[in-house]
């Protein structure tokens, strides 16, 4: 049994986890191995986040004031709280995956910069290619045209070079 002392800083955590996340995901981690869930917590914490399972009146007490209050305090049933404090798409990411393998974790909602999002909404989000996938490609586009310059200039260096040799 909690006391008030440690009830209260479970609150404060949680009250700035939420202030600091990017983005929050409502779901469960009951009923799977603990093997599964401590892998599961390595993957969101390795993506920049973190899960958290307590007692839905202190998910409540610490969402009062902030933007999540409407959907966490009157939570109902289990469960957890996964906080994206970088990149919101690969913790959603993380739980979309975690969920095809082990049919009881399911994504429920979640917020986005302080926007709530519907379960749809999180499994599209959940879909997205993570920010260094993203950032991959942005670096991709912006170098092709001097990729394709250097491999034009390499050409033209070759063929001056075959027609010096030919004549």
């Amino acid at each position: 049994m909690l006391n008030k002392e440690q009830k209260q800083t479970i609150i404060d955590g949680l009250k700035g986890d939420i202030d600091k996340a990017q983005g929050l995901f409502l779901t469960n981690l009951i009923g799977i191995t603990a093997n599964d869930s401590v892998r599961i917590r390595k993957e969101v914490r390795d993506a920049g986040g973190k899960v958290v399972i307590t007692r839905n009146t202190l998910f409540g007490k610490a969402a009062e004031g902030t933007y999540a209050e409407n959907a966490l305090k009157e939570l109902k049933g289990t469960n957890a709280i996964a906080f994206a404090f970088e990149d919101a798409a690969a913790v959603a990411k993380v739980l979309k995956e975690a969920g095809k393998d082990l049919e009881l974790i399911d994504l429920k909602a979640g917020f986005l910069e302080q926007k709530e999002l519907s379960k749809e909404e999180v499994v599209e989000l959940a879909s997205l290619p993570g920010r260094d996938q993203m950032l991959g490609t942005l670096l991709a586009t912006f170098m092709a045209p001097v990729s394709a310059f250097a491999r034009v200039m390499h050409a033209i260096k070759e063929q001056k070079e075959e027609g010096a040799t030919a004549s």
